[in-house]
């Protein structure tokens, strides 16, 4: 074989990234149709569909808003409709994707405070509790909090954020980034007290980036109608005009609807538990694997606390002296794996394994395959045995 040859990969590529993820066949074949007018009577009953279907899987019986847009746009969407310039919010850290909504606040005027926290721990709850009694002004508008930060293979407990703020009678809004768990992991936004839930469609929903929303509790549209941030695609008020939608500023996607309506029928013909407790039996697979790789001084898993890894994603920590981007490289060029990469000051540290959405056994086995197979290739220091130990479990011995 000629060594400058392009190597040409063969067989389906598996795609492992924590988000896009895989799009289902029957998503595919929903989103494959001509063009329609956005208020043609065949539409609009697909429309309300999706609205209700979504509300559904978040939880809530309130209100909802959706955005052309990735899941960036309906984070800045729920800034500029519940608040005003300095306002003050408490980001509760977790990873890259608290700082990058952090940084979105602050560009818009506000006062951002952060409980800070080491990213493989997760947030303390006892400090969080202590930064909202020390605000004896209630200067505090909004608690932010990503539930599953991507970057790190991290959930925090959204409960025990609710219980910090009501025993410390703090009326701040509670507002949630869902992207990376919506459709993964359990979530219940009437039932935990969360006053708006930021969400996307490319991840647990299944569908491509484009589409965003934040469901918006009574309480949070009291605040929105306070709120004095500048906004008009975003503005909810604008929106509740726009006759029978409810939503969109302008054009809606009507394709992405449909590929949306095909998604929410597959999670509810599986069942909502169903699917939660799919995603944690084959995240416990990829960990029981990680736990393998670990000895001799090998990768190991990024979330340092047990309590709070994630279902959904998972972060590998490189032994030192290792690039991540060296293995994924290898990975994705001689396997055809897609894994992800570090973000922020984790690049070259860790890879990411996506576990979420349209997936089973086989196809996690087939990635944690290509990952045992790069290490020894890399000679990176590792236990052997990983894929057997996912199969052990995933079996029942």
């Amino acid at each position: 074989m000629n060594a400058n040859a392009r190597q040409i990969l063969r067989g389906r590529h598996f795609f492992a990234n924590p988000g896009p993820t895989n799009i289902p066949d029957a998503v595919l074949r929903a989103i494959d149709r001509p063009t329609i007018d956005f208020n043609d009577a065949e539409f609009l009953p697909v429309y309300s569909a999706v609205f209700e279907g979504i509300k559904r899987i978040v939880g809530t019986s309130q209100n909802l808003f959706m955005y052309t847009g990735s899941g960036h746009a309906a984070w800045e969407a729920t800034l500029t409709n519940l608040l005003s310039p300095g306002d003050a919010v408490l980001m509760v850290e977790s990873g890259y994707f608290s700082e990058s909504w952090g940084k979105m606040a602050a560009a818009h005027g506000l006062d951002v405070r952060t409980v800070a926290t080491d990213w493989r721990q997760g947030a303390d709850m006892a400090q969080l509790r202590a930064a909202l009694d020390a605000d004896h002004a209630r200067a505090i508008k909004a608690v932010c909090v990503v539930h599953n930060e991507t970057a790190t293979g991290m959930m925090l407990p959204l409960p025990e954020v609710r219980a910090a703020l009501d025993a410390t009678r703090h009326p701040a809004l509670l507002l949630v980034d869902t992207i990376s768990s919506l459709g993964s992991l359990a979530f219940r936004m009437d039932a935990w007290g969360i006053d708006a839930a930021v969400g996307g469609s490319q991840k647990g929903l299944m569908n491509p980036a484009g589409l965003s929303f934040t469901a918006v509790s009574e309480k949070a549209m009291a605040a929105h109608e306070k709120a004095k941030l500048g906004r008009f695609y975003f503005d909810w008020t604008v929106m509740l005009n726009r006759s029978p939608h409810k939503s969109f500023v302008g054009t809606v996607p009507v394709n992405a609807f449909y590929g949306l309506d095909a998604a929410i029928k597959m999670i509810e013909e599986e069942g909502l538990e169903n699917v939660v407790a799919r995603h944690h039996r084959l995240a416990e697979g990829v960990r029981r694997a990680v736990a393998v790789w670990a000895g001799n001084h090998g990768p190991q898993l990024f979330c340092a606390n047990p309590s709070r890894v994630s279902d959904s994603v998972t972060a590998v920590r490189m032994p030192e002296g290792f690039d991540a981007e060296v293995l994924r490289a290898a990975v994705r060029g001689r396997f055809n794996v897609s894994l992800g990469g570090g973000l922020g000051p984790l690049a070259g540290q860790v890879f990411r394994i996506g576990h979420m959405g349209d997936l089973n056994e086989p196809m996690v086995l087939g990635v944690l395959a290509a990952v045992e197979m790069a290490l020894r290739q890399g000679r990176v220091p590792h236990g052997r045995g990983g894929v057997e130990a996912a199969m052990a479990y995933f079996s029942g011995d």
